[in-house]
């Protein structure tokens, strides 16, 4: 049964050999054909080959894609008369290279290791492609075109559709086909940055395509200095392809179709895919079925027994051997391209042995004493570094091995380290990290209070005076001559203008509310005084006023300058003396500070940022109570993130102190106008505010950074 079907294989294979030729042969006659294709490296450059029977003329269209890595290319009236479908490369980024035939068409498929943009040229019968230096194999960015437009030209149109599977199209109309586009996959998505290109104000837009049921949901393009970037945010499991035709950039985004054959789903494996299907098969044979795919070659332990039966479609080959040593117990070791494949347990074994002869030889193997001579760090603290025990044992150290130690001498910073070779060579290359310059950091703090006061009183004092126990013997009136009215700046001056001098009691009045001093000032006064010469008696009228208005500012301004993550501290101030009773009863002198402080420790970030721990302290002399001076204190303690050379507030107290009183004779200082007389009123405002201003600034070698 075996041996018909193979010989019904081997004549279904000529048969088809005898009729690819016929027709390669009739359609050469028409068209052109690819007579060979290989591949080279020139210069560096990975270079593609193709060889035609006649020049063509027009270069091929293509496009590449990013997931998987591949260039395609379509020659339209050539077939293949190569012979071969595929061709293995496997060196540099490339990988392999397929031709596929359909009509009157061929498609070249390159099959890279990364993304790679490429370049085109005829030479006579011949097309070279090269790919392109400079991309990285690891690089999720794709480059599709090098920028040749020396101007900023604008993108034409922007447009989103949905394919026949459910994929998302996002189609760029380009001015033309010289523009550089450069693609990023992120987490959340895609973005494509065109250089050198503007976006018109049409397109700057963000289309919300969530509803046409593609794993896009949005498309955001804006303007980036001379280059349009566009955003593009997926949902779930997606893919991604990307094409350029001539003036025409298209990006599909596609659900990844699950494959129920396939044992897993997702990464983890990056093999080439192989199925396979087998009935109670030698575990051995197996792995030599999986040699051979792969062109490893493994060595197999003699210990590696029993069958397996096992069924596997499209699984990479990493992921089919991994699945093969788990339901066998077994295990791997790789030596370049070499693997060998053991029980788990004699690889263990293997591996532990291996530990203890290195270790073993490291006990016997020859000490050596090094000298480090060290620059910036301190030999003292190095030596506390590799020489601190671990926390899991009371005497190996944490750096060197069990006999080595290491000394440090003071006065030249060295240290001296006895190790074996190997333990030497690793305590100089942490050294080359540990002992370097660090960078300082200048912080000035700017702190400024400011007050605005303000007064405002207002009072009166009305009295009259009786003269009629003045009058002479002769029953006249000793002040007949007296002025009638009479102005002055108080009572008494008043009653003296008019001509009574000093035998006239002033004294007596009944509304006394004058005006309160402010500021230690006393308010300034007024005062009126009527003589009634009939009824011989006078009426004194005082009012007094005062206002004051203040407005005072302090700027205090510390700075301080120290290393990357040390802590710094400056003050100035006065330090009070107060008495403090001691503990036999005697009196002793004890000070109090008041001072302006600055302490602060800075944390230079990767980004060139700096991270400030602040506490400042502003203190001022306050009342003293008891004999004892009080201190009047503002404090703040903080932790921001501030960029170089930038201020930020960090905090700031407000105060508003508001009072106004009013003291009157009942009933008659409510009467409208006229009760001003019977009353006094005070207002007073103030206002104290401070403000706290850090600037820190990364100290380099030509000064602060700013």
């Amino acid at each position: 049964m075996k041996q018909n079907s193979k010989k019904f294989l081997t004549y279904c294979r000529r048969a088809a050999v005898g009729v690819s030729v016929v027709f390669i042969s009739f359609a050469a006659s028409a068209q052109g054909v690819i007579n060979a294709v290989s591949a080279s490296v020139q210069a560096g450059v990975e270079t593609l080959k193709i060889d035609f029977t006649e020049p063509v003329v027009a270069l091929p269209t293509g496009f590449a894609t990013q997931s998987p890595a591949r260039i395609a290319l379509d020659f339209p009236g050539v077939v293949n008369a190569t012979g071969k479908s595929a061709y293995e490369v496997n060196f540099g980024n490339l990988k392999s290279v397929n031709i596929v035939q359909a009509g009157d068409r061929s498609r070249i498929v390159l099959n890279l290791k990364a993304p790679s943009a490429y370049k085109t040229e005829f030479q006579g019968k011949s097309l070279f492609l090269m790919l392109e230096q400079g991309v990285a194999t690891v690089s999720p960015s794709t480059a599709f075109a090098e920028n040749q437009n020396r101007d900023v030209l604008p993108l034409r149109d922007i447009d989103f559709r949905r394919g026949a599977d459910g994929a998302g199209r996002i189609v760029v109309n380009l001015t033309n086909n010289q523009v550089g586009v450069d693609l990023q996959q992120q987490s959340k998505g895609i973005v494509v940055d065109f250089m050198r290109s503007s976006l018109p104000e049409g397109l700057r837009r963000r289309l919300d395509v969530a509803d046409f049921g593609t794993p896009v949901q949005t498309v955001t393009t804006t303007q980036s200095g001379e280059r349009v970037r566009m955003l593009i945010e997926s949902i779930g499991d997606w893919e991604h392809s990307a094409y350029q035709s001539d003036d025409q950039f298209v990006i599909e985004i596609r659900q990844k179709k699950v494959d129920l054959s396939k044992l897993t789903q997702g990464p983890g494996f990056s093999g080439e895919k192989l199925s396979l299907n087998f009935q109670n098969i030698e575990v051995r044979s197996l792995l030599q079925v999986i040699a051979d795919f792969t062109n490893f070659n493994i060595v197999t332990s003699d210990t590696v027994t029993g069958a397996l039966t096992l069924r596997l479609k499209d699984v990479p080959w990493d992921q089919a051997l991994q699945i093969i040593m788990d339901a066998k117990g077994l295990g791997m070791r790789k030596s370049g391209s070499v693997l060998w494949i053991a029980p788990k347990d004699e690889i263990d074994a293997r591996t532990k042995k291996d530990f203890e002869s290195a270790q073993a030889i490291q006990k016997l193997e020859p000490l050596r004493t090094q000298s480090y001579q060290l620059n910036y760090a301190k030999a003292s603290d190095i030596v506390a570094q590799i020489t601190s025990a671990g926390s899991n044992s009371g005497s190996s150290t944490r750096f060197l091995s069990e006999r080595g130690s290491a000394i440090s001498e003071p006065r030249t910073n060295q240290l001296f380290v006895t190790d074996t070779p190997n333990k030497l060579e690793e305590v100089r290359l942490l050294l080359a990290s540990l002992d370097v310059a660090v960078r300082q950091v200048l912080i000035e703090a700017r702190i400024v209070e400011a007050s605005d006061t303000f007064g405002r009183s207002l009072g009166v004092r009305l009295g009259a005076t009786d003269l009629r126990a003045n009058r002479g013997g002769d029953g006249g009136y000793t002040l007949s001559g007296a002025n009638r009215v009479a102005f002055g700046t108080s009572y008494s001056n008043a009653v003296a203008s008019s001509g009574a001098g000093g035998t006239v009691n002033t004294t007596g009045n009944f509304v006394n509310l004058p005006a309160q001093g402010i500021g230690g000032f006393d308010p300034a006064s007024f005062a009126v005084s009527i003589f009634n010469s009939a009824a011989n008696r006078f009426l004194n009228l005082e009012i007094s006023a005062m206002e004051a208005d203040g407005k005072g500012k302090i700027v205090s301004s510390p700075r301080v300058v120290t290393a990357d993550q040390t802590k710094a501290s400056i003050e100035q101030g006065t330090e009070f003396p107060y008495p403090v009773t001691a503990p036999n009863g005697g009196t002793v002198i004890a000070f109090k500070k008041a001072v302006l402080k600055l302490e602060v420790t800075p944390q230079i970030t990767p980004e060139g940022n700096v991270i400030l721990d602040l506490d400042v302290n502003k203190d001022s002399p306050g009342e003293v109570l008891n004999n004892v001076r009080a201190i009047n204190t503002k404090h703040i303690k903080t932790q921001v993130l501030v960029e170089n050379g930038g201020t930020v507030v960090i905090g700031g107290i407000f105060e508003l102190f508001e009072n106004e009183s009013e003291n009157k004779v009942p009933f008659l200082g409510d009467i409208p106008a006229v009760g001003n007389l019977f009353k006094t009123k005070t207002k007073s405002a103030n206002k104290q505010e401070m403000m706290i201003f850090i600037t820190p600034k990364v100290i380099s070698d030509r000064g602060p950074t700013r």
